[in-house]
């Protein structure tokens, strides 16, 4: 069996009681329909920094540059403990091969953005980070992050599963021997896909691939990694994805019928005024890549970049 994408995730949103009122933030996506696909490593901040269940509630508090965790109602101080914990967790999490991290919103030890800051007023601004989870970004700078709330916009949530997908795929290179003509085939396979978030980073990653004899292997590949993410963090949008289905179209301009091209054009422009989603074309290009077994585009991941099941693409 194929191994699962390894995911870090914040131990209350699998519906395990470890929240400051001994609750829990059960999230049905995550544990239903991802949970499928990709094996869970939780984290809960607080139980393994030593706090009990239940617990005074904390907040961040003062410099939003160097905010201070502290309880709510006997302001007592748990910064260092929970700095020190976090240092020393995200190094031992570099053993586990995750793909990325679902952080618990408007947590101060996990929320990703936004979390609220209160002055020494009691004024609060959310513009914070939670303290584990800013360790965890900045450790692991290219890993793809979100937060639970935010995986229920589909188009944040599509951006986020397509990347620990393609960083899992990245990893299984990574793990073979690191031969030039290996990520040739990669990129080769991910070329749409980088196209469909970011053009300037398909050519810039295009010219890198092209002159990958002159480059050490180790550089090559490092350098490769750091632009692939970039790019794929960059969100797709009806107009990319409509570049790389005309794109796509190209391959079969001696092949299709009259009728066949005009199906294709009224689905494309279809999907452009936003009547039906984008599995529609995509699906019909699929059925033209098999019937005229359209080789190169076989094996573009665009076609295919994560579990159909999960209907990232089934949204208009």
């Amino acid at each position: 069996m194929e191994a699962k994408v390894r995911l870090g995730i914040s131990t209350c949103l699998l519906g395990e009681n470890v929240r400051y009122d001994g609750g829990h933030k059960r999230d049905r996506f995550i544990i239903e329909t991802l949970g499928q696909f990709v094996e869970f490593v939780p984290v809960c901040p607080e139980v393994e920094c030593g706090l009990p269940i239940p617990r005074e509630s904390m907040h961040l508090a003062g410099d939003p540059e160097s905010p201070r965790l502290v309880t709510t109602r006997t302001r007592i101080d748990h910064t260092e403990r929970m700095v020190n914990w976090a240092r020393k967790r995200v190094r031992e999490l570099e053993k586990e091969n995750l793909c990325g991290f679902v952080f618990k919103s408007n947590s101060p030890s996990s929320g990703m953005e936004r979390v609220k800051i209160y002055d020494e007023h009691g004024r609060v601004q959310k513009i914070g980070v939670g303290m584990f989870a800013r360790a965890f970004m900045d450790h692991f700078s290219l890993l793809p992050v979100e937060e639970d709330g935010r995986l229920h916009d589909i188009r944040l949530r599509e951006n986020f599963i397509e990347r620990i997908f393609a960083l899992k795929r990245w990893r299984e290179l990574l793990d073979s021997n690191q031969r030039r003509g290996k990520l040739v085939a990669f990129h080769t396979q991910h070329k749409l896909l980088i196209m469909s978030h970011s053009q300037k980073h398909s050519r810039i990653l295009g010219k890198l691939v092209a002159e990958a004899k002159k480059i050490p292997a180790e550089q090559l590949y490092s350098q490769y990694q750091m632009l692939f993410m970039e790019a794929l963090r960059l969100k797709t949008t009806i107009k990319k994805n409509i570049n790389v289905l005309q794109h796509m179209m190209g391959y079969f301009k001696k092949q299709l019928s009259a009728d066949e091209k005009r199906e294709l054009l009224e689905t494309i422009d279809q999907y452009r005024n936003e009547y039906i989603p984008l599995i529609v074309p995509v699906t019909l290009i699929m059925h033209y890549v098999r019937k005229y077994d359209q080789t190169y585009l076989k094996e573009q991941l665009y076609l295919n970049p994560h579990p159909i099941e999960l209907k990232l693409r089934n949204h208009a």
